[in-house]
């Protein structure tokens, strides 16, 4: 009989970024929690045989949890996922009272208390600031009774073959006697990787982009995947049993269309001003940058939700066009594969992009662990 993959739960799984690294590496995604319901939504769409739970994290118990994802006595493989980092970001107020910094501490309760064989938590780099040495060792006493702690990977996206610098912080702990050793040099990049420009993340999409595209009916556009490096090969492939929309799929194969291509409708003076942008200039209005075709992407941002006001985050401008960049552009600069669907607004959409880990990131780092599990 065939033994069944090791499994995982999501906490604070947004669109599902870390979920779908982790089902390429070979983990059976059981299911996410978010209290973002178009988040969760679009989670469920791209894991429609996973559970979703739309709940605070910070009012979970183990218990519950297990039950409502139907673990029972055995705990899952891993738990992982990515904490509200607004409290700590070093682009924000880096406010170490931020409420939802604490949603960080809860991730290592509940890894507590479900006690899966090993934990994987990202976080962006401000969190390793002196002020917030106090919440880290809180974290860490809370499973070191029980868990190898492994000191903090700092990882730049474009080290591992994402098309952008984006840098993240992981924390990642294991159970000895559950998981085969690893150590923090698991997780270094390859000695050769593939390096992906804008240029390459972007080739195949439409360029011209019309500014009446503004349902969802008019964001399924063209979208080839031209290239035969790891990057590109999973534009198109390397889809996990049990993942992806199957009209999207069935759309990319048949019909090399993907959902996301939505146009934005710039006045008269902002284009221009657009227009006479070079590559790396920021616009001194928008303070949209444009991007470099032979660049890698800076980090996307994910602007704020409706409880902080429904702030749009700065959106990148086209490398050659007068316009911003659409949200499956921004997806394919995070590393996500065309058949993967989003919010069929541009506004979720966006934050869903922003606020999730490169998938990209995301199987290098769980094949890692997947290979000491199979040990």
């Amino acid at each position: 009989m065939k033994k069944p993959p090791p499994s995982v739960i999501d906490l604070f799984s947004g669109v599902g970024g870390l979920s779908l690294g982790a089902a390429r590496a070979g983990f059976a995604v059981k299911g996410g929690v978010d209290t973002d319901p178009h988040a969760l939504k679009a989670h469920g769409i791209n894991f429609p045989r996973a559970y979703h739970l739309l709940a605070d994290v910070s009012e979970l118990a183990g218990d519950y949890v297990r039950s409502a994802f139907g673990i029972g006595k055995d705990p899952p493989t891993g738990v992982i996922g990515g904490p509200p980092c607004q409290g700590f970001s070093n682009i924000g107020r880096r406010n170490r009272d931020d409420v939802r910094n604490h949603l960080f501490l809860d991730f290592f309760r509940l890894v507590r208390e479900i006690e899966p064989a090993f934990y994987l938590a990202e976080n962006v780099p401000g969190i390793m600031h002196p002020q917030n040495v106090a919440i880290r060792e809180m974290a860490t006493a809370l499973v070191s009774h029980k868990y190898r702690v492994l000191d903090p990977i700092f990882v730049r996206g474009n080290d591992f073959g994402a098309p952008t610098t984006r840098t993240r912080v992981f924390f990642v702990g294991y159970i000895p006697d559950r998981v085969g050793g690893f150590t923090e040099e698991c997780f270094l990049p390859p000695e050769k990787i593939e390096e992906v420009r804008v240029k390459d993340a972007l080739r195949g999409l439409p360029i011209i982009v019309d500014r009446s595209w503004q349902s969802e009916a008019d964001g399924w556009q063209v979208s080839q995947a031209l290239g035969q490096g790891p990057y590109s090969c999973r534009l198109h492939g390397h889809i996990p049993q049990n993942v992806g929309d199957p009209i999207a799929i069935h759309r990319l194969k048949t019909e090399c269309k993907a959902s996301g291509t939505l146009g934005t409708r710039h006045s008269p003076a902002v284009a221009r001003r657009y227009a006479a942008l070079g590559s790396g200039e920021r616009d001194r209005i928008s303070k949209s940058c444009r991007l470099d075709l032979e660049g890698f992407c800076p980090t996307l941002r994910s602007g704020t939700g409706p409880e902080r006001g429904s702030y749009q985050a700065v959106r990148p401008i086209h490398p050659t066009m007068a316009r911003v960049i659409t949200p499956r552009e921004a997806a394919r600069l995070q590393g996500f594969p065309d058949w993967f669907t989003f919010s069929p607004t541009k506004w979720h959409s966006f934050r869903q992009i922003g606020g999730s880990v490169s998938p990209i990131i995301a199987e290098r780092l769980m094949s890692a662990i997947r290979l000491s599990i199979d040990r």
